[in-house]
């Protein structure tokens, strides 16, 4: 009999479904006649190119992370109220999550890091493990801790992620001490192919010429590039909805190719801290400008790894607002490059999946 396997996603940006999908990838190598099914709003067709196995897709999310303002500002107002809401809706929420599992009746249930569908499979018997670098009862407390409804919330919150069988925790991540169930794993990342021969060509770069790609973690929100000065040899690459007009521009999907390849095949890349960005610069030996996170909880022990493992510099709001970045993004190139760490983390989770 196949394995009916369900995945619940945070739809907070891609990094939550790059997690997973790097588990799923090992998972559905050794079993490949898996049933999958996820259960998100990040949209199909990023999951479609980041994983070849066949799935279900359901379009569907109970949770949200945090709301955003921008690619790097959190709306707090609008994160607290949701969460405060959420809490008054709690149990028509979890009423209508444990529905669709009934109905759907999975062997199993991974969840990054979604609470709500860890509760419901805590209600109907499903095994269920939870597979992330942080969870939201920390990240909740964190930014609401003096809200009213805040104890209500960590409880709750707490208690589904302490109902799977295993937390998975690839490393780098943030401490979890109320977490009974924690385990840590390793990275969790791709390798990707070095093909910038290739994008030269395609690009119409010299071989001399220093490529960065932008990428902000699949949360809406652009850089002001019009307002950036030109430097001789520079490129950079960016969405093809940013609508940049600048011959030093050029779109990432003009390129044709797997994302990590082209990560790979870049000089460095400018983003923010987020847990996909740091292991797979470290993983791909490709440096990393940061772009800091206010208050990010998350930040100081995502970058301290890729400060062990990789090359990693800040750069600060002022200068990605004028483009000050050129010296910087040389000064970081003249640093030797580490050798990569291995990212085994996939292969550890696809057996306690299994198991």
């Amino acid at each position: 009999m196949p394995m009916r396997l369900l995945t619940a996603i945070t739809p907070h940006g891609y990094g939550h479904a790059a997690q997973a999908l790097v588990v799923l990838e090992a998972l559905c190598a050794r079993r490949p006649d898996l049933e999958l099914h996820i259960a998100t709003t990040v949209p199909e067709a990023f999951l479609r190119s980041r994983l070849d196995h066949p799935f279900h897709y359901h379009m569907r999310a109970t949770d949200f992370g945090l709301k955003m303002s921008s690619a790097l500002e959190i709306d707090l107002p609008a994160s607290a109220e949701a969460y405060a809401a959420q809490a008054r809706m709690w149990d028509s929420l979890l009423e209508a999550e444990t529905a669709f599992l009934d109905a759907l009746r999975p062997d199993l249930l991974l969840a990054d890091v979604p609470y709500l569908p860890l509760a419901a499979a805590q209600r109907t018997g499903v095994p269920a493990v939870a597979l992330c670098s942080l969870n939201w009862a920390d990240i909740h407390s964190h930014y609401f801790h003096d809200r009213p409804e805040a104890g209500q919330v960590r409880e709750r919150l707490l208690a589904a992620y302490n109902s799977a069988r295993v937390f998975l925790a690839p490393e780098p991540h943030m401490p979890m001490p109320d977490l009974v169930n924690l385990r840590t794993i390793g990275p969790l990342a791709r390798t990707g192919a070095n093909r910038r021969a290739t994008i030269d060509a395609r690009l119409g770069l010299a071989p001399d010429d220093r490529l960065v790609l932008i990428a902000l973690g699949g949360v809406q929100g652009r850089l002001p590039m019009e307002r950036w000065p030109r430097t001789p040899g520079l490129h950079w690459l960016v969405r093809e909805d940013w609508r940049v007009e600048r011959p030093d521009c050029h779109a990432i999907e003009s390129l044709q190719m797997p994302f990590t390849d082209i990560l790979t095949s870049c000089d460095a890349l400018l983003g923010k801290i987020g847990y996909g960005s740091v292991t797979e610069c470290a993983v791909n030996t490709t440096p990393m400008l940061y772009i800091p996170r206010a208050d990010w909880p998350e930040e100081p022990y995502l970058a301290g790894w890729l400060e062990r493992h990789g090359i990693i510099a800040r750069v600060e709001q002022q200068q990605v607002e004028t483009g000050d970045l050129a010296a910087r993004v040389e000064q970081m190139l003249r640093c030797p490059r580490p050798s990569a760490p291995l990212a085994d983390g996939a292969e550890e989770a696809a057996g306690f999946l299994l198991r």
